[in-house]
């Protein structure tokens, strides 16, 4: 019989666990679609409603709960105070670690330059936006207050302008939205990534999008393109102006935006210095894109290339070989790096919940809808509040018309709970005014303090009539708005930052211009190459080598070839003898593993040259298979550099050859039998790694030794080492034969 294992405390607390938990341990089949309507749909409506996508006030959630603590603080007209501080109010708010909050607070500063008009006034080091190197320092370092524009985003939010919520533990109440006076969603930079679905709104200039704005209030079918000329970026650089892309933008809330750096060519110093970047890179981007060009000999004429950026800016410095026309290397530049790059635009943004792809002049009507709607929540709260106090200056003009009888009431009562009572029945005010006249002060219980304070009843009543004439007239309420926004254009507006470019001259861009002439190009067996002009390698001598190396290949071609390096791992990498710096035969030349950055161990097969990619390439394997792939299976779209599987690896290779058209070939195998064979027997495949036909049929432990081209004559009786049908295994030499080859010897 078995023995009950003994239970202990830990394992009795887990089965008590267990038991408390419904279903705890169990395996369920569950369809696929009932875990995602329960368990994946709440995640995704949760990170686009909640989390990414920002609303029509421009803001995300976290943005907006960590100005409103901000505010909340008094940080809007005070001094700065340590943003460690901000952080930890603000996870009242927003239940998300410091990081996150901080992150969120670092955008949106000053100091960091992502934004246009940005909303925190920053002192420390808050990173930059266009370096990845350049981070920000840690919070309890730095200080923060908020920018004078945020009075804009706050104003009347205390009169019941927005609607306001519980924060996620029911102890303070934040807004839903912010009422900002002036269409924020377009003014900043704004990007997220919610599921299925993301958001990238660039930045308009803030002057230019108010008066868009006003002239939509004024006429529905306003042309946006009269004031809105183009987006406008922190950074600054060049907008390349095309009608029909921002068009597609401005009509459809998608497309892509040109845009470019701005440069100034320093004559005295030889040197392009590069001040302004697109706000969708940053400079160390920039930076390796150009050193990677001009180590693949793309770029020849920059010398070299540094980041000169300090306190006073953004600088990106390149110096320049002798010669070198700025302008021309630019446009280049343009074509070939970051320096030149395209902003994707997709304005999705959350209207009454529920995220919306629209155009510019579509959200400014959304927004113009919500301001109105705050205005008028402005208005009722403004005239309730003058209706209150109009009321109750009515019950203290009645207790004008006799104080003294006023203070018998109060006098003369016995109980405190029956003074409001008979206040009320002594002048015949209802509750409210009889409170408030019973609050008044002894020393306010004269007839001085009482006609100050009725004497505003007349301006107060003709107040009423004005706020109820705005509720009930729309063309008011727009009056209203467009004096605000011209207030806020006038008061906050700036000259633009990026510069729109109507002619690029982009068909006279020329990306490679590669010189085209006669080069005579080696390879070695350890993987050297030298490309030598005609007139330098008959001036030169001997050919240097490595000691031990030996020269396997010598082609004349021109210096626009393309070159294939195959290596011992079955890959093919790919370049062009213009990558390559012309030298002499006294030069021991490029070593291609390290220039070509090979794997590590790997070596060097053979080099083929061609202009075209016509012809085959041939594998000779040692088990006497040969592989003829067609040269253009290693031609690619893309400038792609390396290629696997260049070759089967299904049986060690002996050599590789590259032919324009089908020749004979003389293979040899270990036994001594030579093979003559014409290349056209053997059929052509198009995929580089087949593992080919046999072609010589080898005895047990014997193999392919040997390839080369039959040169005419070479054998007295080339018939005797042909055959009908392949494979075939050769024949060993004959006696005329072996004379000649030693003759040739």
């Amino acid at each position: 019989m078995a023995r009950k294992k003994k239970e202990t405390p830990e394992t009795k607390n887990e089965n008590t666990a267990k038991a408390n938990i419904i279903g705890a341990g169990e395996v369920v089949n569950q369809k696929i679609t009932g875990t995602l309507e329960t368990n994946f749909m709440p995640y995704a409506m949760s990170v686009i409603v909640s989390r990414a996508i920002p609303e029509i006030d421009g803001f995300k959630p976290s943005h907006r709960k960590l100005l409103y603590t901000m505010y909340k603080m008094g940080l809007i007209n005070g001094g700065r105070i340590k943003s460690a501080n901000i952080v930890g109010r603000t996870m009242q708010l927003n239940p998300h670690g410091d990081a996150a909050i901080y992150e969120t607070m670092v955008r949106l500063s000053k100091g960091n330059e992502t934004l246009l008009h940005p909303y925190i006034d920053s002192k420390g080091n808050f990173g930059k936006a266009y370096s990845k190197n350049m981070v920000y320092a840690a919070a309890r370092y730095t200080e923060a207050k908020l920018e004078s524009i945020c009075t804009e985003l706050f104003a009347d939010i205390d009169k019941d302008t927005v609607d306001f919520v519980d924060n996620y533990d029911s102890t303070m109440k934040e807004p839903t939205l912010l009422p900002v006076s002036f269409p924020s969603v377009l003014v900043n930079m704004n990007s997220g990534i919610a599921v299925g679905m993301a958001s990238n709104i660039c930045s308009f200039n803030l002057r230019e999008l108010c008066e868009t704005t006003i002239g939509l209030i004024k006429n529905p079918d306003f042309d946006v393109f009269e004031t809105l000329k183009a987006p406008d970026f922190i950074g600054g650089g060049q907008i390349v102006y095309d009608r029909k892309a921002l068009e597609e933008v401005y009509n459809t809330g998608r497309g892509s935006i040109k845009i470019r750096a701005r440069y100034s060519y320093d004559k005295s110093n030889n040197c392009i210095d590069i001040t302004e970047i697109p706000a969708t890179t940053t400079c160390e981007a920039i930076i390796e894109k150009i050193i990677e060009k001009v180590k693949a000999g793309s770029l020849k004429e920059i010398s070299d290339i540094r980041d000169e950026t300090d306190k006073s800016g953004l600088k990106i410095t390149i110096d320049l070989k002798r010669g070198t026309d700025a302008d021309k290397l630019m446009k280049r530049l343009y074509k070939m790096t970051p320096l030149e790059d395209s902003f994707s635009a997709n304005f999705n943004i959350l209207i009454a919940g529920v995220p919306r792809v629209m155009g510019v002049a579509e959200i400014l009507n959304e927004w113009i809808a919500y301001r109105t709607e705050c205005v008028k929540r402005r208005v009722y709260f403004d005239l309730t509040k003058a209706k209150e106090k109009l009321h109750l200056l009515e019950g203290l003009k009645k207790i004008l018309l006799d104080i003294d009888k006023a203070i018998k009431i109060v006098r003369e009562t016995e109980e405190e709970a029956e003074v409001v009572p008979n206040l009320m029945i002594g002048f015949g005010i209802d509750e409210v005014q009889a409170e408030y006249v019973a609050e008044i002060k002894l020393r306010h219980l004269n007839r001085e303090y009482i006609l100050k304070r009725i004497a505003d009843v007349d301006d107060l009543k003709k107040s009423i009539e004005d706020m109820e004439d705005i509720l009930s007239s729309k063309s008011r309420i727009k009056r209203m708005i467009v004096d605000e926004l011209s207030k806020i254009a006038q008061k906050y507006g700036k000259d633009r930052k990026s510069e729109i470019i109507y002619d690029t001259d982009e068909d006279d861009v020329v990306i490679d211009e590669i010189p085209d002439y006669e080069a005579n190009l080696f390879f070695t067996r350890d993987g050297y190459f030298k490309k030598i002009t005609p007139l330098s390698l008959r001036m030169g001598g001997e050919q240097k080598l490595k000691e031990g190396d030996e020269m396997i290949a010598a082609v004349n071609n021109k210096n626009s070839a393309e070159l294939l390096f195959f290596t011992d791992k079955c890959q093919v990498y790919k370049s062009k003898a213009s990558d390559f710096e012309d030298t002499k035969a006294s030069a021991l030349g490029d070593f291609i593993p390290s220039r070509l950055e090979f794997d590590k161990e790997e070596k060097p097969l053979y080099m083929a040259v061609t202009n075209d990619y016509s012809g085959y390439m041939l594998f000779f394997f040692e088990n006497g298979k040969v592989a003829k792939v067609s040269m253009s299976s290693y031609q690619t779209i893309t400038k792609r550099k390396k290629l696997i599987k260049a070759y089967s690896d299904k049986s060690p290779i002996v050599t590789a050859l590259y032919i324009k058209e089908d020749c004979e070939i003389v293979i040899t195998s270990t036994a001594g039998r030579h093979l003559l064979v014409n290349t056209g027997a053997i059929s052509a495949k198009t995929t580089k790694d087949t593992a080919g036909v046999n072609v010589m049929t080898l005895k047990k432990y014997h193999t392919v030794q040997g390839v080369r081209l039959y040169k005419e004559g070479e054998f007295v009786k080339p018939h005797r080492y042909k055959t009908k049908t392949l494979p075939a295994a050769g024949a060993l030499l004959s006696a005329d034969d072996t004379a000649e080859q030693l003759s040739l010897e």
